[in-house]
């Protein structure tokens, strides 16, 4: 890979510079550029959108049969996993995590594909209890040009979990991927090509949320937004999508509570906590950021849970090793300082952590320590407000009842964990607590069969699932007319 190299992007299937601004992609480890591209254009996005709807009406791909799209779909699986590695590496040097982490997101990539090949082969139509002389039906359709735009944080998993549901439905495809890392999705187009998806179907549209984002959003050509970011900018989409009468999937902010009980087993615990924070370096929608902890145990538990994150190996992403790599800018890394330095200045204690590491590997990069904050309320900011770092703030409960009450205490609502080997106590816990999805005594485990979204300020719609093709379909209903008479009232 040549670092001065300045690569081509996608634009209704023809690979040509964008028009826009050049920039370089940073690796975070060091601030170096590892590619150079141009940003697309407004022009560049009304090609594409325009592109995308000629060649939805007319390359036929919604109109193949259900298993002929799901072979293309196994082909693109297949393609990532002969070249994972390479990926894994070129998704390393995206985002800078540590290339375990990369491994898995890329393994989870095929995976989608595989997946929602099979859903789509396998999807059926339904025939609806008749009611009168009719034979009623419910189909679904693809819709046309959907967008899809994704996050810095896992880039190639965000990037298939919309593509693949969207492909296998039928539909055109115009990728918005984060300015920061836009590699993964460039890639991702290039296999769908080699695999067989039709010209035109698949655009990647590098360059400001602010600018592309809103270009594709707001274009009367786009008939849905599936979006993963963060919760002010999932409003404005939603704001936009309301004036168009278009669906949107939004998956947004969280800032989830993790509750540990005195009957918990704590070897459990402690591991399921600190990884549920502090790995992708707490750059993670999901990530447990707000600990509750059963006050009789929460000395020893913080105290063991302190010397596991002080034990935690920050370093470089290439390092097998690593568990924490940098932060993904530096200016990322200075609103979580500055969050940790609001922590303090209202009266919490740093634990562990709250600083950035020393050593000559550390000066270029955008690293930071894995932090725990206590003496804290849940009605203080660093409580209420996403961080999306390495930052735990530990609290003790006193009683299930002041315990629910906090932990519901939030306007995001899309994670939560429960840490009990009592299963009443984990089913009624689950049950009360509000949020989309629930681990218990587990933590940031995902699976793309089982639904995926949030509640209230962590977005609308789910993602993932055997149905998750259906949030990139239409829906109509057929009537086919049994009766053997004319209908009466003309007669």
């Amino acid at each position: 890979m040549n670092p001065n190299e300045t690569l081509p992007i996608c634009i209704a299937g023809n690979w040509r510079l964008g028009q826009g601004d050049r920039y370089a992609s940073l690796y975070p480890a060091t601030g170096e550029p590892i590619a150079w591209l141009n940003a697309a254009s407004i022009a560049d996005v009304e090609e594409a959108i325009s592109g995308a709807d000629h060649a939805f009406r007319t390359s036929g791909w919604a109109q193949r049969k259900p298993h002929e799209r799901a072979a293309v779909l196994y082909r693109v699986a297949q393609l990532i996993r002969e070249r994972s590695e390479y990926l894994a590496q070129r998704q390393r040097l995206d985002n800078g995590k540590p290339i375990s982490e990369t491994r898995a997101l890329v393994a989870s990539a095929a995976g989608t594909f595989q997946f929602f090949a099979a859903a789509c082969e396998t999807m059926e139509d339904t025939i609806t209890p008749m009611r009168g002389d009719n034979l009623t039906m419910s189909v679904y359709e693809a819709m046309g040009v959907v967008a899809a735009i994704t996050p810095w944080n896992s880039p190639i998993a965000s990037e298939a979990q919309k593509m693949a549901p969207a492909l296998a439905a039928g539909n055109a495809v115009v990728v918005k991927p984060a300015e920061v890392t836009p590699l993964m999705a460039l890639e991702l187009a290039k296999i769908c090509d080699e695999a067989g998806v039709p010209k035109g179907l698949i655009s990647v549209l590098p360059g400001k949320g602010s600018v592309i984002g809103d270009a594709i959003t707001v274009h009367p050509l786009v008939r849905r937004v599936s979006f993963t970011g963060g919760t002010s900018t999932g409003k404005h989409i939603a704001h936009i999508a309301a004036d168009k009468m278009m669906p949107v999937s939004l998956e947004l902010g969280g800032k989830s509570p993790t509750m540990v009980f005195e009957d918990a087993d704590l070897d459990h615990a402690v591991a399921g906590v600190l990884y549920g924070i502090f790995s992708s370096s707490g750059e993670s929608c999901i990530a447990g950021s707000r600990l509750f902890v059963a006050r009789g145990i929460y000395a020893s538990f913080i105290e063991r849970l302190a010397a596991g994150a002080a034990a935690l190996r920050v370093g470089d992403p290439a390092d097998e090793r690593t568990q924490l790599g940098p932060l993904i800018t530096p200016r990322h890394r200075d609103s979580i300082e500055s969050y940790v330095a609001t922590g303090v200045a209202d009266g919490g204690q740093i634990r562990t952590g709250g600083t950035r590491p020393s050593g000559e590997l550390f000066e270029r990069g955008n690293y930071y320590l894995p932090t725990i904050i206590e003496g804290l309320t849940n009605d203080q900011r660093i409580c209420q407000e996403e961080i999306f770092g390495p930052v735990l703030v530990a609290m003790p409960f006193d009683n299930e009842e002041d315990l629910i009450a906090q932990a519901n205490d939030s306007v995001y609502a899309l994670a939560a964990g429960i840490w009990t080997r009592d299963y009443k106590k984990a089913w009624r816990f689950g049950r009360a607590v509000q949020a989309g999805n629930v681990w218990i005594n587990t933590y940031k485990q995902l699976s793309i069969s089982t639904p995926f979204g949030g509640w209230r300020d962590s977005g609308l719609g789910r993602e993932k699932g055997r149905l998750g093709i259906l949030q990139y379909m239409e829906q109509k209903s057929m009537y086919w007319g049994l009766n053997e008479e004319p209908l009466p009232w003309a007669g």
